[in-house]
């Protein structure tokens, strides 16, 4: 990059000396020796495109795409309609980066609008912001929400993805918050734990729970609620967005944000993202949304136009008293998702649930008869837990060599589920087949 830096020699000379440094080697002194480089990269020479373009097909080659995939645990494998890649991958949208001139920036602001209005639809919440880089950092971004000068201390279930725990932990660790977590009882939230924590602590600002949790199971988020509320404290809830077609909006359970990961929403698993976090909140706490959040509005001649709203809140005039300094968001994704729930409809999303959830069951009951038996017996959507008593591992290989990717090993004995629509009759029984033969079993 030394070509494309645009000071010269002697200006980058005074900006040391006035940073306090004699040179370059001198800056960098505070980086262990051991990890500086010392001598030139050995880079080949450089190829022709077509040499290039041969050696990344032979790369790509290397990578195993499964053709049937049982794995969840935040990434679903779903079903995308072509009009999404088609819509999203126009010029006019590739190219946007950021709406900070409303006046030329109508088309981009407009389809952040939509977005965040099918949200609310999803979640029942009456506000929603731009999004958020993940559902990890939205469920992390609650926190300095719900927080004020008596309440400081956050709470999350365990039965939470792990994932989003530590995202939360890394938050919190940066700004000195105290992360408590409460414990599960068979594999779902301890509400006598929930409930003791709270009472004791009157500092406490939120809990959040996953809905459906980490485990697959539903949590009984009716009574959640009114433990959390009855503490004085903001109830969070993490939700994946197809089950919202099916089931209570996080508004019905009582919730004052909901948040989550917008993958399920076309978006491909890729290798683990770019993805897209949504929030949603009541009106009362709409002053509180981090991010950006665009409004609708009326020009000079009457017409309908988009603006970025309530932004001085950490982007510009007010950044030292902000809870968040988030300033960007995923404008393609949420568009991604956008065209996807508008091509789906109300119906067609709700399709797609009934029929995860369906063979979801279906594929518990196969595993059952050939001895994987369920860890837990609550309500499941489409991920449950069962045992493995031929060891995970070698499970999972049996299967890769079939073209299956299985579920996700917990531990050497137990595997975590998932199924989608895109999981056939066809693919369940294949992989129950191979399952009963690592077993010793006819299926």
């Amino acid at each position: 990059m030394g070509s494309y830096v645009p000071n010269t020699l002697k200006e980058r000379e005074a900006m040391l000396k006035e940073a306090g440094y004699q040179s370059f080697d001198d800056m960098f002194s505070c980086i262990p020796d051991e990890v500086r480089l010392k001598e030139p990269l050995n880079l080949p020479s450089g190829l022709s495109e077509m040499e290039v373009s041969r050696k990344m097909e032979a790369l790509a080659e290397k990578n195993k795409v499964f053709t049937s995939i049982f794995r969840g645990a935040g990434a679903y494998n779903h079903y995308i309609p072509s009009i999404v890649g088609s819509v999203t991958s126009k010029e006019e949208f590739l190219t946007a980066y950021t709406p900070y001139q409303a006046e030329i920036s109508q088309g981009i602001l407009q389809s952040i609008f939509e977005f965040q209005s099918m949200i609310c639809e999803l979640t029942g919440m009456d506000v929603a912001n731009a999004s958020h880089y993940d559902g990890a950092t939205a469920a992390a971004e609650t926190i300095p929400m719900c927080q004020d000068r008596k309440r400081k201390v956050a709470y999350v279930s365990e039965t939470t993805h792990p994932g989003v725990i530590q995202v939360m932990k890394t938050y919190c660790f940066g700004s000195n918050t105290e992360l408590k977590i409460i414990s599960a009882s068979d594999g779902l939230t301890d509400l006598d734990d929930l409930k003791e924590s709270l009472e004791a602590d009157p500092s406490a600002a939120c809990f959040y729970v996953q809905q459906p949790n980490f485990y697959g199971n539903f949590e009984d988020c009716d009574t959640i609620a009114e433990i959390v509320h009855a503490a004085g404290a903001k109830f969070v809830m993490g939700v994946n967005p197809i089950t919202l077609a099916i089931t209570k909006s996080p508004a019905e359970y009582g919730a004052d944000i909901a948040v989550g990961d917008g993958q399920p929403l076309g978006m491909p698993i890729s290798f683990g993202g770019p993805y897209v976090g949504f929030m949603a909140t009541t009106s009362k706490m709409m002053r509180k949304l981090p991010g950006r959040i665009v409004g609708e509005t009326k020009d000079d001649d009457g017409n309908r136009a988009y603006v970025l709203t309530l932004q001085a809140r950490e982007q510009h005039i007010r950044r030292e008293k902000a809870s968040s300094n988030i300033c960007s968001n995923q404008d393609l994704c949420c568009l991604t998702a956008s065209v996807y729930m508008a091509a789906m409809g109300a119906e067609g999303m709700a399709e797609v649930a009934r029929q995860s959830m369906a063979k979801a069951h279906y594929l518990n009951e196969e595993l059952q008869k050939i001895g994987f038996a369920p860890v837990y017996q609550h309500d499941f959507f489409n991920e449950f837990m069962t045992n493995c008593p031929c060891g995970s591992a070698a499970l999972m290989d049996a299967l890769e060599k079939e073209g299956i990717l299985g579920g996700l090993p917990l531990s050497d004995d137990t595997v975590l589920w998932c199924a989608t629509e895109m999981n056939s009759k066809a693919d369940i029984d294949k992989l129950v087949a191979v399952c009963a033969k690592a077993m010793g079993k006819e299926a």
